[in-house]
């Protein structure tokens, strides 16, 4: 094992010996010894493969319901303190290699490219014109409080300081001690808002410091690879938000809340830049600058201060303009800035008169970096995006139709939809009446069309439009927007996500482009929302792969065909099962074509935290954003060959009637599957703001991906990630087409990523403790088809180890084959706790018994890396 690894063994040691000492202070040393023997117990089972061992299994059944819960907590808080530790050790890593030219690196890719015969030129437009929008979700996976994320940061901190020689031990106790005294559950559910502040929370303590470090990163390598600079305005990547926007079956997302949030991301922007720009007064000393700016300020003595000093009077006045709305006393807009241009101005003047006084490394300093920041963040930290599902605008035009007598909306045709609308969208008279009435759920739909209409271009994002499926979907949005007074053509993304809505995405995005009117309003440029979750969750994992990889051809082929740039914007989640998985790998999978220096991906809960809560971090990964969106659009995956598309057509199918014949049809399934999984006790966790349905009375067909998700990965089944795919590889694998099935996972990253996937899934499943689970909550008729589910489970392991021809999963990622065998016997411990709370809390509901059950659905996730 080398040093490295002896220094994150050293550290998760330290961590869990400060631990032990808070439990056994509090909780006395008897208790404290109960957690050894069981973990001990633990690691045995899982040492001789035996993880649900007997004596373990009647030392966790003798615990009385008072000691249930801080158990839960003891092996949750060591889960959490090995994740930073984790962190921590990555950061470590890469200090060694941050100036090293190495082959994954950005400048690695650079190289590799121009012996490629790419030119530097060709290399340098392309950075300067990507845009890459990492969009920050509002879906609640992220189980733990923002001040506990608070102590874990400060943790991180210690850590960082220890390695630099200090002696902070105490103060390691300190905030680890305070962790353990802190409620780890939230009492009530987030609000929007509330989730909205987290995610500028991420952007305060780690973006805010990550972006500069990253851009002049990019830009060094740039300009030393082809002798151009990547300009200072110009960032790569951006960041958008749907938190607080996104409405889609959230009630608690309405025009008021949109305002708000809109309203706070200013304030909170003018809070940062006024620290910058204080900052930068104080540097800014020098009394030389150009007649240009001279001209502005007059005879002054520090004339870069006094420019800055009306800057700062105008962040002010933003502020408090914004502080005053959001106290419900709206106060004129004016000598505020409104757009990131304005407050640029004057940047820019001071950055050019610095440099044309011969002081380019001043200019070069913070104030590059401020600039950098504008590009970036620009006045709102966000561009939030609006999400509304297309049966809530249908409603809108329902009420109107009847108002007007003209029949009822939603039963035309949609050849009939389309000629109303178009021809509503050029009429020169309003279409809402003054005197009319409608429904609250409509008022609703008018208010945030209103609010959007009102804002800035720079503040909003895309309007997203969920379970859209024909053109009359998108235009009824503009004719609302248009109707509300917007005086701008804002991007409306139709997002398509049943399988069906896939393979009808080219049809319905070519009936727009060959609407004169609409090719007009895209002014060449279609943006298009594949939706990864509930594709999976409607058709299985490899025939939702394959259709959205179909889809992304087809409109990518379409789009060109209409000479308009199309940007994909991908619906990914953390886990395997909603598409999740490494970005750079993911999107060097994509068809050839469908990047094109262009991209928008959605970042998730507890995945935004694990990839930009550490500034270290998160530079590493936009710069494995930039680099795979930049191979992506210059050196594409080539076309996947005739037999490899056919097979995978037969693939896909066998592996689509597989997955439903079990989740759709198979009587028993839906019994079994709210037996053995928490999925009816996790509405009970206060995780986000939204419900955990679309419709409360609604089955499984009406649950969301996230619960569909975090239920399975809660026992170790995984099934949305595998189910079908079994089947499918079986029967390939059996007609003697190993060697056709070689050729795709060598030559075609698409196949190959699909295949990487499903082993780091099954990697992290675990029959056995699915069947304890079984065992303790199902009743012997349903255990059938559960056994029927493991068998298959284990059959997925071989064929994955077959098709990778190797003996032991994840045999060529050694890392993080270790990772989950080290977290094993610290995760099993809670999953045999869940099953016993699940069984106590059913037959004799109990809030400790409760409190405890989220306790362990927080750990299960801590030890997994992730929820839903």
């Amino acid at each position: 094992m080398t040093t490295l690894h002896e220094d994150l063994r050293d550290d998760v040691r330290m961590l869990g010996e400060c631990l032990g000492q808070t439990i056994a202070a509090h909780k006395g040393q008897e208790f404290f010894d109960k957690i050894e023997t069981i973990r001990t117990l633990s690691k045995a089972g899982r040492s001789s493969g035996q993880p649900a061992d007997e004596e373990l299994l009647k030392t966790l059944s003798e615990l009385d319901d008072d000691d249930l819960l801080p158990v839960a907590r003891a092996f949750t808080q060591f889960l959490n303190l090995s994740n930073i530790a984790e962190e921590h050790h990555r950061v470590r890593r890469r200090s060694g290699v941050m100036d090293v030219c190495t082959s994954d690196s950005f400048c690695g890719l650079l190289g590799r490219l121009q012996q490629q015969g790419l030119s530097k030129k060709q290399l340098a437009d392309t950075v300067k014109q990507m845009d890459v929008e990492l969009v920050l979700t509002a879906h609640p996976t992220e189980v733990n409080r923002r001040t506990l994320i608070q102590k874990f940061d400060a943790i991180t901190d210690c850590l960082q300081r220890i390695d630099r020689g200090e002696d902070l031990r105490h103060r390691l106790h300190e905030l680890i001690s305070q962790a353990w005294h802190t409620d780890a559950i939230r009492k009530q559910r987030p609000t929007p808002v509330d989730e909205a502040k987290w995610g500028f929370a991420v952007i305060e303590n780690s973006l805010w410091e990550a972006v500069p470090v990253f851009l002049r990163q990019i830009d060094k390598q740039l300009f030393d690879a082809t002798g151009e600079h990547l300009p200072l305005t110009h960032s790569p990547v951006r960041f958008a938000s749907w938190m607080g926007g996104d409405r889609d079956g959230n009630p608690n997302v309405t025009s008021l809340v949109t305002e708000k949030v809109l309203l706070l991301s200013r304030w909170m922007a003018a809070d940062l830049y006024l620290k910058d720009i204080d900052q930068l007064r104080s540097e800014l000393s020098m009394n030389k600058c150009s007649s240009e700016l001279r001209a502005l300020v007059g005879d002054h003595p520090e004339p870069y201060r006094e420019l800055l000093r009306d800057v700062r009077n105008r962040l002010r006045k933003t502020k408090h303009w914004a502080t005053e709305n959001l106290d419900g006393q709206p106060v004129d807009n004016q000598d505020i800035f409104s757009q990131s241009q304005q407050f640029l101005e004057p940047l820019q003047l001071i950055e050019k008169s610095l440099r044309s006084c011969g002081m380019e490394v001043i200019a070069g300093g913070l104030l590059s970096d401020v600039i950098r920041r504008v590009a970036c963040f620009g006045m709102t930290l966000v561009n939030l995006d609006i999400r509304q599902n297309s049966d809530r605008h249908a409603e809108v035009f329902d009420e109107l139709s009847g108002y007007y007598g003209m029949g009822r909306y939603t039963d035309w045709d949609e050849p009939t939809k389309q000629a109303f609308l178009l021809k509503e969208l050029q009429e020169k008279r309003p279409l809402l009446p003054r005197d009319w009435q409608p429904s609250e759920n409509v008022r609703e739909v008018l208010d945030t069309c209103a609010v959007v209409a009102q804002e800035e271009p720079d503040s909003l994002g895309s309007y997203v439009i969920s379970m859209a499926s024909q053109p009359s979907d998108v235009l009824a949005v503009i004719l609302l927007l248009q109707e509300s007074g917007i005086q701008y053509n804002i991007r409306v993304a139709p997002l398509f996500e049943t399988l069906d809505d896939l393979d009808n995405a080219e049809d319905c995005i070519r009936q727009l482009l060959d609407i004169p009117w609409y090719k007009a309003y895209t002014q060449g440029h279609q943006e298009v929302m594949i939706g990864y979750s509930d594709s999976s969750k409607d058709a299985g994992q490899l025939a939702a792969a394959w259709g959205q990889y179909r889809a992304q051809e087809a409109l990518t082929r379409l789009c060109h065909q209409h000479d308009t740039h199309l940007t994909l914007f991908h619906g990914r989640g953390g886990t395997v099962g909603r598409g999740g998985g490494p970005s750079h790998t993911a999107i060097l999978a994509q068809p050839p074509g469908s990047v094109a220096g262009s991209l928008r991906v959605t970042e998730q809960g507890e995945m935004i935290r694990f990839k930009f809560g550490v500034p270290e971090i998160a530079v590493r990964n936009l710069e494995l954003y930039t680099s795979a969106t930049l191979e992506a659009t210059l050196a594409p995956a080539p076309e996947p060959k005739p037999e490899w598309r056919q097979l995978m057509d037969e693939l896909s199918l066998s592996a689509l009637q597989a997955y439903r014949s079990v989740v759709r049809t198979d009587p028993q399934f839906v019994p079994y599957f709210r037996a053995a999984t928490p999925e009816q006790e996790l509405a009970k966790l206060p995780l986000g703001s939204r419900p955990a349905k679309r419709k409360a009375d609604g089955g499984v067909e009406s649950l969301r991906a996230i619960p569909w998700i975090f239920a399975w990965t809660q026992i170790r089944l995984m099934l949305p990630a595998w189910l079908g795919s079994d089947v499918a590889l079986q029967q390939v694998l059996d007609r003697g087409q190993f060697e056709l099935v070689q050729a795709m996972r060598r030559d075609w990253p698409f196949f190959q990523s699909y295949i990487d996937m499903l082993e780091m899934v099954v990697s992290k499943a675990d029959s056995n403790i699915a069947a304890y689970y079984e065992k303790r909550l199902v009743s012997e008729e349903l255990s059938v088809l559960g056994a029927d589910l493991r068998c298959r489970l284990e059959n997925t392991v071989e064929l994955v180890k077959k098709i990778k021809q190797q003996d032991e999963l994840l045999q060529a990622n050694p890392v993080i084959r270790q990772s989950i065998d080290v977290r094993n016997p610290y995760i099993d411990p809670l999953h045999f706790l869940q099953a016993e709370l699940l069984h106590r809390d059913r037959n004799q509901p109990d809030e400790r018994l409760e409190q405890a059950l989220m306790i362990t659905m927080a750990g299960i996730s801590a030890g997994m890396r992730n929820t839903g």
